[in-house]
């Protein structure tokens, strides 16, 4: 059955696209991948088009959210004449070969047992400070909608093509994972987490990741001060308290 569109967000990623696309070529079901090169510098998008990807670019850098609506607006047009509008699974393209593990999460959706799968690692890697993100995040759903999340910020995700358009628009940036969960989950969608042998490179302590992370720690209070009151009110406050 060829149910499955893989989209990959790739921002400089020249070292790893072309394992990762291919990888994901190897996944049942999977008869599409198409990189969205996101104002990449480097030779992202050629290396991904040479491994056999559609590859799409941003001509610069929009944002995560932005290059996963730009990578299923690609799928949707693809999907003309088809009966069935193909699934949508997320990777990132960092995956290298492992995103040959990816199977179990669309395993799920195609069952119909779940509208929307999302990866927990069973492969760890060093965070370098990551958790205070994953922290902010995972409390916010919570107190938004009753869930715990194992692992809220993992971009590893399968998605009918109803549960990916009632999320749309996408939040900016880093904060997308956490407002897919916070949205799906108060429409009513069905979401579950998978266990799944993937692996990114290692997270570094060096000042850019460290700005990185600050990037994505700003990204996600911004989905969450949008969808949740209290949120809003202790940054409003913060704000205030500045000299």
């Amino acid at each position: 059955m060829q149910d499955v569109a893989v989209c990959i967000p790739a921002k400089d990623e020249a070292d790893r696209i072309a394992a990762t696309v291919k990888a994901a070529q190897e996944l049942p079901g999977a008869d599409l991948v198409v990189v969205i090169d996101d104002g990449s510098s480097d030779g992202t998008g050629r290396a991904a088009r040479e491994a056999g990807a559609r590859v799409v670019r941003h001509s610069r850098n929009r944002g995560k959210g932005a290059a996963m609506e730009t990578g299923a607006e690609a799928v949707r047009l693809l999907d003309e004449g088809r009966d069935q509008p193909r699934h949508l699974l997320f990777l990132d393209a960092d995956l290298a070969e492992t995103a040959s593990g990816a199977a179990p999460l669309v395993e799920p959706v195609r069952a119909g047992e779940a509208d929307m799968t999302i990866a927990v690692f069973t492969t760890t890697v060093k965070l370098g400070g990551h958790g205070f993100v994953v922290g902010l995040s995972r409390d916010g759903i919570r107190r938004a909608t009753g869930w715990e999340a194992t692992a809220p910020l993992n971009g590893q995700r399968c998605l009918t093509r109803a549960a990916f358009d009632a999320a749309l628009p996408l939040a900016a940036g880093f904060g997308v994972e956490t407002a897919l969960t916070i949205d799906l989950l108060r429409k009513g969608f069905r979401v579950a987490e998978v266990e799944v042998p993937l692996a990114h490179r290692a997270t570094g302590t060096d000042w850019r990741s460290q700005m990185h992370r600050a990037r994505q720690f700003r990204d996600v209070a911004r989905a969450l001060a949008v969808r949740e009151p209290a949120v809003a009110r202790r940054l409003d406050r913060l704000r205030g308290s500045r000299p």
